[in-house]
């Protein structure tokens, strides 16, 4: 025969339960994270103008004037490189 439980570690075991199960889903969301690949592309700010370039070559591919418009364009050149490779980030 089992007695019956606290009404304390009763709620306890309940608030652990809740602190579980938000550990679940933040732990699944880091490793989502960590499974993304590294960028591809980044913007550098070059005097009046903002140049994308290619990390891996140093390769200019592109420059704008404003860092709005340098990040949507790494942006655009990223999911491209990630359609090509069959993978998004």
């Amino acid at each position: 025969m089992q007695t019956p439980m606290h009404p304390a570690f009763e709620q306890k075991l309940a608030v652990l339960a809740a602190l579980l199960e938000r550990s679940k889903s933040v732990r699944a969301e880091a490793h989502a994270k960590v499974s993304q690949t590294a960028p591809r592309y980044q913007a550098c700010g070059k005097a009046a103008t903002w140049d994308v370039v290619e990390i891996a070559t140093g390769a200019v591919r592109g420059f704008t004037f404003s860092y709005r418009t340098a990040m949507r364009f790494v942006d655009v050149m990223e999911a491209g490189a990630a359609s090509k490779q069959g993978g998004l980030q």
